[in-house]
């Protein structure tokens, strides 16, 4: 039996309140115990035998780890010589050209950079990470292969998904017998790519994909940039499929950029539909003036749970990524006016798969009694606190074993 007993953390008790204003979040010292990856009991003062494992967090604050929801660690220049992507004429099909021929150039050293990203995002806080994963003419499935083997590699750390990914299109470079010989090699979910850019075949696209994730027993985590009318026309179609495939709760589109451009009426009929087949969404948290930002809070009233994500630190598709989640959602909270201490600590859901110390109505309801062991120690006073100001990590433990530590004098914060 594995024990750990974390001393001296801070916790979330509740919200102080200012007449009817959320004003502050009030905390408490707190030792935690842990044993077999689980929270065993939370409480002042607990005492353990001399052999048992002890961390003084030193009144550092005690949150849920993160889950990194949207990266690519098979194809990335992290690791490797400074080079900014080239320019694109032709759209997404720029990239894809541009991949036939990079891609392969790569393999001799895409296990060693995805090994990199993969310790990168371990420090950044993150005990779980789906990474989406080639399939192509090119590379067939060495991809899975090299992901599986750099994850597997760390699977007393992270847990993780591998999403089939046909970046090149499903039918325009023919990939579904590749797609299923990756799903029997261990890709655990079916992916797929703007069925009406790449494949310019909306019907038959999504449901090859559809069969392929009904015939693997998997769930589907497609990649849907295409924007407006067009892009809400897949959803529809997807989430038809969806219910007749009894696959409820198990899609996800990555991007869903055209939730960003439906008049209000359109938006709320199309996140209605996708909340009754508990379809999910994940973003980047776009900025730039090209690609608007999805509704993010709006999603999640409605039932339509959004996760955060990455897509990439640096590759040929952008050089921006820096896998810090905390700037991600400080960039969200900015982007959407989490000015107050109540809207900035609701943040940090979208990075947790959805866990809070402290739920909506200002209860503890993290940690507790068998809650698995997957948390951060951060130089922060609140969540609110840490998103604001982009508090530090000093520690990741992940199912009660402590992955990543950072003294805590070496810590700075980027702005305190």
């Amino acid at each position: 039996m594995s024990t750990l007993l974390l001393k001296n953390v801070r916790l979330e008790e509740a919200f102080e309140h200012d007449n009817e204003h959320i004003v502050a979040t009030r905390t408490a010292i707190y030792d935690v115990l842990i044993e077999d990856g689980q929270v065993k009991k939370v409480d002042k003062n607990i005492v353990v035998s001399e052999d048992v494992e002890v961390l003084d967090a030193q009144h550092q604050l005690l949150v849920p780890s993160f889950r990194e929801m949207h990266i690519h660690i098979d194809k990335t220049y992290f690791g490797g010589e400074w080079q900014a992507p080239r320019p694109i004429t032709k759209g997404i099909l720029t990239r894809i050209e541009e991949e036939q021929t990079l891609l392969p150039k790569q393999l001799p050293t895409a296990a060693y950079r995805a090994e990199e990203m993969v310790k990168w995002l371990i420090a950044q806080g993150h005990t779980h990470i789906r990474s989406h994963c080639n399939v192509d003419p090119q590379i067939g499935t060495k991809h899975i292969e090299i992901t599986k083997q750099v994850l597997e590699k760390y699977k007393e750390q992270i847990t993780y998904d591998i999403v089939a990914f046909p970046q090149h299109g499903l039918l325009r470079s023919n990939v579904e017998g590749l797609i299923r010989e990756a799903m029997t090699m261990g890709a655990t979910l079916v992916g797929g790519v703007d069925p009406s850019i790449v494949d310019r075949n909306i019907e038959k696209s999504l449901q090859t994909t559809m069969q392929i994730a009904q015939d693997y027993n998997t769930g589907i985590d497609i990649h849907i940039h295409t924007a407006n009318t067009l892009g809400e026309f897949e959803f529809y179609k997807l989430i038809d499929l969806t219910k007749q495939a009894k696959k409820e709760g198990q899609v996800t589109i990555s991007h869903a950029m055209a939730l960003a451009d439906l008049a209000q009426p359109q938006l709320e009929n199309l996140v209605h539909a996708m909340a009754s087949v508990q379809m999910d969404v994940t973003t980047t948290v776009p900025i730039g003036i090209n690609r608007s930002t999805i509704p993010i809070p709006y999603l999640y009233e409605k039932g339509v749970k959004v996760s955060v994500g990455h897509d990439s630190l640096t590759d040929h598709w952008s050089p921006y990524g820096t896998g810090n989640t905390i700037t991600k959602l400080n960039v969200m909270a900015e982007r959407f006016r989490f000015m107050d201490e109540y809207s900035l600590s609701r943040a940090w859901k979208y990075a947790s798969g959805g866990i809070t110390p402290l739920n909506d109505e200002g209860e503890r309801v993290w940690p507790k009694a068998g809650d698995v062991a997957n948390m951060l120690l951060v130089d922060g006073v609140s969540t609110a606190h840490v998103v604001a100001r982009r508090c530090p990590i000093s520690t990741v433990i992940s199912q009660g074993k402590i992955i990543h530590q950072q003294e805590v004098g070496e810590l700075k914060g980027e702005y305190r």
